[in-house]
């Protein structure tokens, strides 16, 4: 006989058992529901993430050309737009369309694959003055507006004028270390064999080859073919910068009357007017302990890889910040410093100093990056970065300026507590009655095997951003690969860039560089044994004080004048002795 009580008990057991079951397959719905969301997030990524990437991109080869001048307008699509259906009237309004022709390529990486379509026309503008070619649109996505600037056509050469060569420059006076673009321009109207000109050189001045471009000029109903040869040239002391005259050499090409008619035409030589420029020093009002930047813009900006106001206590997170600078070097543009801070730690990475080229000359970039690893809970500010430069088109001191910002570091979460157990010793049921107590036990235990793992990973981040660290610091100045420099002179210009900019890591890269240039036969040349060849004291003390910059903690800037007047002084004799070599031929090819 059952007492009633027991069958209350037992009805009430049962009663809640039921409902835990039906809350178990509630949050089992809910969960699932969840995750069903999470996977068609995840599944939806790639399209977000590729309609975002999606865009239009629109350039030219030159920004200032002048009237019958040709130049050429690349349009790119990176998401499948259709550029044959393009509707090209932006185009058309101010110029004329010559050619056209269109290319398609796929590519495939870590089994992503991208396609990416160009269309390129060959245009001419209708008139003169600054036209606009407007945003070019496909679909969704739109091009940038481009501006050209259409000087008057060039004068009307002699009647029995073949060839033609000029140099000019794009300004008469620069601020030390500021850009001068110099252009060599060849006019040829009949065809030429074996073309060359000779290399440029300037003392006082490092001097940076950019893109040849080859386009054609219709001068009062005559065609010609232009070649250019640009150079960025960085003056390094104020005074009067000589740029020497220039001579082309090319012979004029004959048509062959077989294949065994070998018959050279005629040796043509045109050489160029020396030119001056006046270099300016810094200005007074420039302040003082400062990297000293003539720039036609200059720009700072950052990201992080994990928005800062989600970090949590033991979570690290990258940020990266990006100087720019129109009109200099990557070597240039002043490092990023990560001061560390009390419960806020910095690891440095490697920094990436990179150039490239626009219509207006050289572009300089620099990309420090650090993991910040926040150790305890609290609210931290990150200073700002201002960085002055000299803004040489309006020949005044402004400031690029990355503003501070304030974070809130919340707690690591907390680790949950193993419930206790104290249903199993209340009355044993029917196996079917234990089965979900058993199944969350399953799920617990795989819950902490996982937090385990997660402790294990961050333990192992840890580590390995610390050696990362140490790495960094032990080669903070030599990248994993250095291309072997062209020749002595163009290693010994990158290395007295360096030295003006007082740029310790790039100087002692340029320094190792310079010294392979005169020792080409020792491939694995260390900076160690280039200063056991020189045997000069002076030189192993403007390293030493280089490396402690370098290495050794501190924030005093580095100055570079010292080296370089060292290796001034030191480069004659070493030339004569290695033998150093120059190239003094700079060949034109077609494009």
């Amino acid at each position: 006989m059952i007492h009633p009580d027991c069958c209350g008990k037992n009805s009430a057991m049962k009663a809640d058992s039921d409902n835990s079951r039906e809350k178990h397959r509630e949050m089992t719905r809910t969960g699932k529901g969840a995750r069903r969301g999470a996977w068609l997030l995840w599944l939806l990524l790639p399209l977000l993430a590729q309609s975002a990437l999606a865009a239009l991109e629109a350039r030219v080869d030159r920004n200032q050309v002048a009237l019958g001048d040709t130049l050429r307008l690349e349009i790119s699509a990176t998401a499948g737009e259709d550029l044959g259906d393009l509707d090209l009237t932006p185009v058309q309004r101010d110029f004329d369309i010559l050619q056209r022709s269109s290319t398609s390529s796929v590519n495939i990486v870590n089994g992503q694959r991208s396609e990416s379509r160009q269309l390129v026309l060959e245009i001419t503008p209708r008139r003169q003055g600054d036209l606009l070619i407007g945003p070019l649109v496909s679909g969704a996505t739109r091009s940038l507006p481009l501006q050209v600037n259409v000087g008057p056509p060039p004068q009307n050469p002699a009647a029995d004028a073949q060839v033609l060569f000029e140099a000019e420059v794009d300004r008469s006076r620069v601020y030390v270390q500021g850009q001068v673009l110099l252009t060599l321009r060849l006019q040829q109207a009949v065809n030429l064999d074996n073309r060359s000109v000779t290399e440029l050189q300037i003392d006082n001045a490092f001097v940076k080859p950019l893109e040849q471009k080859s386009y054609q000029r219709t001068v009062n109903g005559r065609p010609w073919l232009v070649h250019e040869i640009r150079y960025a040239i960085f003056p390094e002391q104020s005074g009067t910068l000589e740029i020497p005259a220039q001579t082309f050499s090319a012979r004029e090409s004959l048509a062959r009357r077989s294949l065994f008619d070998r018959a050279n035409g005629p040796l043509l030589r045109r050489s160029t007017e020396p030119l001056t420029i006046e270099v300016l020093p810094r200005p007074d009002s420039w302040p003082t302990n400062t990297t000293w930047l003539p720039a036609r813009n200059l720009t700072i900006e950052e990201e992080w890889s994990v928005p800062p106001e989600q970090l949590q206590a033991g979570e690290s997170a990258t940020r990266t910040v990006r100087i720019r600078g129109e009109g200099l070097q990557g070597a240039q543009l002043p490092p990023t410093l990560f001061p560390a801070q009390a419960g806020l730690r910095y690891y440095p990475d490697q920094p990436q100093i990179t150039e490239s080229e626009s219509g207006r000359g050289l572009v300089g970039q620099r990309v420090d990056s650090a993991a910040l690893v926040p150790a305890v809970a609290g609210r931290y500010r990150i200073p700002e970065i201002r960085i002055p430069w000299w803004d040489t088109e309006r020949g005044e001191l402004r400031e690029a300026v990355l503003p501070a910002r304030e974070i809130e570091v919340s707690a690591a979460s907390a680790t949950p507590t193993a419930p206790v157990q104290a249903s199993a010793a209340v009355e044993p049921s029917t196996p079917a009655a234990i089965a979900p107590g058993a199944s969350s036990n399953s799920r617990e235990l795989w819950l902490w095997r996982g937090i385990a793992a997660a402790g294990l990973l961050g333990w192992l981040l840890t580590g390995w951003l610390w050696f990362r660290q140490l790495r960094a610091r032990r080669d903070a100045a030599q990248p994993v690969a250095s291309l072997p420099p062209e020749n002595e002179n163009h290693a010994y210009k990158q290395l007295m860039a360096a030295c003006a900019g007082s740029q310790a890591g790039a100087a002692r890269q340029a320094l190792l560089d310079w010294g392979r240039s005169l020792y080409p036969g020792e491939r694995g040349l260390s900076l160690s044994e280039f200063r056991r060849r020189v045997d000069s004291a002076e030189l192993s003390t403007v390293i030493e004080r280089l490396e402690q910059n370098l290495f050794a903690r501190g924030d005093e800037e580095w100055d570079g004048s010292a080296l370089a007047q060292c290796v001034k002084s030191l480069r004659p004799q070493l030339r004569s002795r290695s033998g150093a070599a120059e190239n003094n031929a700079l060949s034109l090819y077609p494009t």
